[in-house]
């Protein structure tokens, strides 16, 4: 085990359990971001070297000035959209998150929604729960083996994802950056031309600029009357006001998000639909994830500090 002969200070700006205060206390100096005052952020100000956040802190290049000696921002998950990555590297502030850890809880609960949808799990759950079963049977669902799938970002999580839709006889297809020539999924230029030609869409792709608005009228208008969305990524990627009317208007058939434009806040709208199953951002969140996570996020900043102690 490294241990550190100095203890650096460490702002923590997402509550961590008590387990990883035990184990980083050896090591840092800890700071609940939450629990300080204007002084006491005058007084840490040239002190804090680290931050820890989670994948849905946001950390602006502004902030990052505020904390002069500031050398490393550690994230508990995969996403970093919310962090000023450009700003991290000017400043020369090194920025590591887990991407490897959560891969297959994702893409575990991306098969869970993607089912729900389908086979309205959730729609028929309150069907026999409310007496409905007791008038009458419930409507059919849609099929799901045997179906096309699409895939939006064929990174790990997309190809994980990927991976489990050969189990179920799905023919694939895929868009993103640039084709993988190492693959066989079948390529598409753009998100409307892989819609047309699927039945489920799936998005996994980053969030940023890039991909901000990406699901919009006319993809969704393209994916059709039986086809279902389900939004893994991020939440900015999928236009929200278009996807709730397509919902209404049974232009597609069923959507299943775990992200939102502005979470923890949900649409009125979009929780009153019938044919949608949300979940709260929780992916990735399983026990034995969040400790993978946990226990990776704190190698990250050992070992970077314990170079850093290293004779130049």
């Amino acid at each position: 085990m490294i241990f550190l002969r100095s203890r650096p200070d460490l702002l923590l700006l997402t509550p961590v359990p008590p387990s990883m205060r035990e184990a980083l206390n050896p090591h840092f100096e800890l700071h609940d971001d939450a629990a300080l005052d204007a002084s006491s952020r005058i007084a840490l100000a040239s002190k804090v070297r680290a931050m820890m956040c989670n994948a849905q802190s946001v950390v602006t290049g502004a902030q990052m000035q505020k904390w002069p000696a500031l050398e490393m921002i550690a994230v508990i998950g995969v996403g970093m959209d919310g962090i000023d990555l450009q700003a991290a590297a000017e400043l020369g502030i090194r920025v590591c998150n887990t991407p490897e850890v959560s891969t297959e809880d994702i893409a575990d609960h991306t098969w869970a929604l993607l089912l729900a949808a389908t086979r309205q799990i959730v729609h028929a759950h309150q069907f026999v729960q409310q007496g409905h079963w007791l008038k009458g049977r419930h409507a059919p669902t849609l099929r799901f083996s045997g179906r096309r799938l699409g895939i939006v970002g064929l990174g790990r999580i997309g190809s994980a994802v990927a991976r489990r839709a050969q189990a179920f006889d799905m023919s694939i297809a895929y868009t993103g950056r640039s084709p993988k020539p190492e693959v066989s999924y079948r390529w598409h230029d753009t998100v409307q031309e892989l819609a047309a030609n699927v039945d489920f869409l799936v998005v996994c792709a980053s969030g940023g600029p890039q991909t901000r608005g990406l699901i919009d009228e006319a993809v969704l208008q393209a994916l059709g009357p039986q086809g279902v969305l389900v939004n893994i990524g991020r939440g900015s990627i999928v236009d929200e006001a278009a996807l709730i009317k397509a919902l209404q208007t049974k232009v597609i058939a069923a959507a299943a998000l775990d992200v939102f434009a502005d979470e923890p806040h949900v649409p009125q709208a979009l929780m009153d639909l019938p044919n949608v199953v949300l979940t709260p951002h929780m992916a990735s969140s399983t026990q034995q994830g969040l400790l993978a996570m946990l226990e990776q996020t704190q190698k990250h900043l050992i070992e970077y500090f314990a170079q850093a102690e290293l004779p130049a």
